[in-house]
């Protein structure tokens, strides 16, 4: 068919189909604009009615239970606070398979490993009254790592508002026992506690009740003193329930972070506890003296030893001192505690459940006298960088040391002392991310059982990294 071809359209004429083809393109162009013209007249007559009803509350809005109600729920969740902070590090091992208070025993076939120390998720609830003081308090807080997750704070708090003095408290939280115990492990700068307190209290909360002594008004002039007291089952997270009727008092007595000089603060106190277990043999091990002048393990033998409690009495004391300076803050802490402990022949730790022997009867109660405690001296430069040394040491059986530590007057590696060298440091890189690096050096007593003539080869060295929130 030719491009011209001519067609006859009525009342028109003759047209060619060029002109046609025109007249379309002519057509959809003027479509087009006169429906980005009634967009454009949608578009401002939307914004003139946002502009008119801009001046006028929506229904929920002029609802006035509906703002009652938002008012309440401000108020109520206005405390609810959460928290958390994940620690990944990675440790290198002296020897494979070794007995480690950095974290756990190392895995018998390894001396390296990548593991989640700590993965806590907190929530905290608090209410104050009209003049800002507390009135009640509630925290929960979980732990989970790649073994699974794990509850370490259940506890409720109740102040009282007339002079605002006491408090008290009930759940799963710290024993207020010491220092290092109550220093929470996103702020503590070695990466665990001291070889004492894990062997003594190991997860240092307990299920209990205390009341305190805690002024909350600074103005007050004995606002810096605080005292604890309470009543708790003994044997801590590390068992699934209470085991016996026996419970542990634990008091303490502190003084609260004072100015005591330019530039120079003060804080410490003293700690007791008084507790035990039930005994379910009729043995008890003691320490006796032999005519040579040599300590020894006695068994004593009764059958109205079962059933009797197994004493555990500790004293401590702690201090630690701050001074701040033209290159940072430096920082000495100390710590002492000495006792008596109960345990079992293989180990001093405090039992978590009954102790029973490879037959599955009732074991034997050691009762030992043990001294333990740590030193830090930290210092900080310009709030991002800190170094310090560590060193701590625990005896727990004071009474005999060294080649006198043998099997055959009933010892064993329970008995042995160790001091630790730690050293670390810490960069800061900002409120919410740190990195430490940490060399840790046990050495232990040289005595006479087979293995512990010479110092075990269980150094650790940790680099961990912290993400906090």
């Amino acid at each position: 068919m030719r491009e011209n071809t001519l067609i006859l359209k009525s009342g028109t004429g003759l047209k060619s189909t060029s002109d046609i083809s025109d007249q379309k393109t002519n057509f959809a162009k003027s479509e087009k604009n006169s429906l980005m013209k009634k967009h454009l007249l949608s578009a401002l007559l939307i914004i003139s009615c946002l502009k008119i009803f801009s001046q006028v509350e929506p229904l929920w809005i002029q609802d006035t239970s509906f703002i009652k109600e938002l008012y309440i729920m401000k108020n109520k969740f206005q405390s609810l606070s959460f928290t958390g902070y994940l620690q990944v590090q990675y440790q290198n091992a002296g020897s494979e398979g070794i007995t480690c208070f950095n974290g756990g025993d190392f895995p018998e076939n390894s001396d390296s490993r990548f593991m989640i120390r700590r993965g806590r998720f907190r929530l905290d609830f608090e209410r104050k009254s009209p003049e800002g003081f507390s009135k009640y308090f509630f925290a929960l807080q979980y732990d989970g790592t790649e073994k699974g997750v794990n509850i370490r704070d259940m506890f409720g708090r109740i102040y009282e508002n007339k002079w605002n003095y006491f408090v008290v408290t009930a759940g799963v939280f710290n024993r207020p026992f010491g220092y290092e115990l109550n220093y929470s492990s996103s702020l503590r700068e070695s990466p665990e506690r001291g070889r004492m307190s894990q062997i003594l209290m190991k997860i240092e909360r307990d299920l209990g009740a205390m009341i305190s002594f805690e002024p909350q008004d600074k103005g007050k002039k004995v606002y810096p003193l605080k005292i604890d007291a309470g009543i708790f089952n003994g044997q801590g997270l590390t068992g699934p329930c209470e085991f016996d009727s026996y419970k542990d008092f634990i008091a303490r007595a502190s003084i609260r972070r004072t100015n005591i000089a330019r530039n120079l603060y003060l804080s410490g106190g003293f700690s007791y506890l008084n507790g035990g277990f039930r005994n379910g043999s009729d043995i008890f091990y003691r320490i006796s003296g032999n005519s040579d002048g040599h300590y020894t393990f006695k068994p004593d033998r009764s059958p109205f030893n079962a059933g009797k409690k197994s004493p555990r009495i500790y004293h401590g004391a702690d201090l630690q001192l701050s001074m701040d300076n033209s290159i940072g803050k430096t920082e000495l802490r100390a710590e002492l505690i000495a006792g008596t402990q109960s345990a079992t022949y293989k180990t001093s730790t405090t039992p978590c459940m009954p102790p029973v022997n490879n037959l599955l009867q009732p074991d034997s109660i050691f009762i030992r006298n043990f001294t333990g405690g740590y030193f830090y001296l930290l210092q900080t430069f310009a709030q991002k960088h800190q170094v310090f040394l560590k060193y701590d040491w625990y005896d727990p059986n004071s009474k005999v040391k060294g080649i006198d530590i043998s099997t055959t007057a009933n010892f064993g590696p329970a008995d042995v002392r160790y001091d630790t060298f730690g050293a670390g440091y810490i960069y800061y890189m900002n409120d919410n991310l740190k990195l430490l690096l940490y060399y840790d050096h046990p050495v232990n007593e040289k005595t006479s059982l087979t293995g512990y003539g010479k110092d075990l080869k269980d150094d650790t060295f940790t680099v961990r990294l912290q993400f906090r929130f």
